[in-house]
């Protein structure tokens, strides 16, 4: 990626969108703008957990604003994230699609702990190089993240549901802040971080920091009162916590620091934000100025290439730990992506596009006999299912879901995935895809000489090429190749095999 390449970041959370763009300057990313806008789409989730259609347009709104500012950026350039809310919203594919359309970008649902791996990656960034072993807390609206890690690497990682809207809504319904409910918040905050007391207790950090949301509200208020800037310590909350008391109510919160938008989620935010100090032992924490949207800013930037790309290093690693059959994965990869290749250039598909496809059905090639750990029957759905509930660090739960459909649809009928075959780049992966694994059937380098994909720009039909004499001497490969023309025949995209 070249420097001068402006990158941009958006984070749906539950609480505020934000939208954080910068520009790539020798391997740093400095800031050229920032804008955020409180949606509180945390609170707007019924009780069938469904986005109300109030939350839902109030977040689409903004995301038509920041699309305007986005006008001009390429896809490579932008990455939306979104948090706990929409993992919870039973309808977020609705909201999905068509913040999709108004922003004109795809929004990527992020599981718990690639969002926490993103958010160390933020704070790291940020801060001063460093050996420390580093505690990581980060409250949002309805989960809160910790990380232990040391440098740039985030080696434990977390994310639980709790968080300052969900904790408000529960515990300080009407606004009113009594020492009652700061009790009973910190016991049920307690009650879901308490396994978090044997990975992250004291002795496994030297030094505390939390990040965004909640912890720089509090940091603000503090400073503004006369406490050592950027520092939050014990003492500092019990003073807040006393000052919220002698207001009774949100309309009579008057503290200096505190921004309007933050009054309605003070209560359930510092009731989590004491509970982690006291279920930790925490006596100060240092308010980061790093945060999510900046660990997506340099996650994307080390996506362009495919060697510094952290998706890579989590398929090799699933590859590793299901013991997968490295020298046939190779051989699959290889011949996939030949094939895709001849279908790109014979179609006409833009470069960058390809090239980020062609990365995605390598890893395909690389995973799609994991199911073998499980079983030999039926192994492609073993490892479609292992892959739909992975930890790998850098995909996107809408990625992995994708991969595992590669691995679901390498061999078997086509049935299973009528739906998705009307993505016509899905279905050329995996027609690159079933054809390699059919070639690589005797578990050896196949003879691909004189085999080309093809298609026509605009029309639906391939055609796979052999030469004179090849069906004569790989018979079982011919035979297996007929009956895949004749399964493709039955889908949108018909194969057509000449030589045979």
């Amino acid at each position: 990626m070249q420097n001068g390449t402006l990158l941009a970041a958006l984070d749906l959370g539950s609480n505020s969108f934000r939208l954080e763009i910068g520009r790539l300057e020798h391997g740093q990313i400095r800031r050229t703008e920032y804008l955020k806008e409180v949606v509180r789409q945390g609170n707007g989730l019924d009780e069938a957990r469904n986005l109300t259609p109030e939350a839902m347009q109030r977040g689409l709104d903004c995301l038509a604003r920041f699309g305007e500012r986005l006008a001009g950026f390429k896809k490579h350039q932008v990455r939306a994230v979104a948090t706990q809310t929409l993992r919870e919203a039973r309808n977020r594919e609705e909201f999905l699609a068509r913040g999709h359309e108004v922003l004109g970008f795809p929004i990527d649902v992020i599981p718990g702990r690639e969002e926490a791996r993103l958010i160390y990656q933020g704070v790291a960034r940020l801060l001063p190089q460093s050996d420390e072993k580093r505690l990581v807390v980060d409250i949002g609206g309805r989960s809160t993240e910790m990380i232990l890690g040391q440098g740039y690497e985030a080696r434990v990682m977390d994310s639980f549901r709790v968080g300052s809207v969900a904790w408000s809504m529960r515990y300080f319904p009407k606004g009113e802040f009594k020492a009652d409910a700061f009790r009973v918040a910190q016991i049920a905050a307690k009650a879901v971080l308490d396994e978090a007391l044997d990975a992250y207790g004291k002795g496994r950090w030297t030094m505390a920091y939390g990040a965004s949301g909640t912890v720089g509200a509090v940091a603000d208020m503090l400073t503004a009162a006369g406490w050592a800037p950027g520092v939050i310590p014990r003492a500092g909350l019990t003073w807040l916590m006393d000052k919220l008391l002698e207001a009774r109510t949100v309309d009579r919160l008057r503290i200096e620091g505190m921004k309007d938008d933050r009054k309605l989620v003070i209560g359930g935010g510092l009731s989590v934000l004491l509970a982690v100090f006291d279920l930790l032992g925490i006596e100060e924490m240092h308010a980061a100025d790093g945060a999510l949207r900046h660990g997506v800013l340099y996650d994307l930037m080390e996506r362009d290439g495919p060697d510094s790309d952290v998706r890579s290093a989590s398929v090799r690693r699933l590859a590793l730990k299901f013991d997968t059959d490295a020298a046939q994965s190779r051989r699959v990869g290889a011949a996939s992506t030949r094939f895709f290749e001849q279908l790109q250039k014979s179609a006409g598909q833009a470069l960058d596009d390809a090239d980020r496809l062609q990365r995605k059905l390598g890893w395909a090639a690389q995973l799609h006999e994991i199911g073998f750990l499980v079983s030999h029957s039926d192994y492609h759905r073993h490892g479609a299912y292992v892959l739909e509930h992975a930890d790998a660090p850098g995909f996107a739960t809408p990625e992995l879901h994708r991969l595992g459909l590669l691995v679901l649809g390498h061999r078997g009928k086509l049935r299973k995935l009528e739906a998705e075959l009307s993505d016509a780049a899905f279905a050329q992966q995996l027609l690159a895809l079933r054809l390699a694994v059919i070639l690589c059937h005797a578990r050896r380098d196949p003879d691909l000489q004189g085999l080309q994909l093809s298609a026509k720009a605009g029309q639906p039909a391939r055609t796979l090429s052999c030469r004179a004499g090849w069906a004569d001497a790989f018979p079982q490969s011919a035979h297996l190749l007929r009956e895949e023309a004749a399964a493709w025949n039955k889908t949108p995209w018909p194969l057509h095999i000449q030589g045979l």
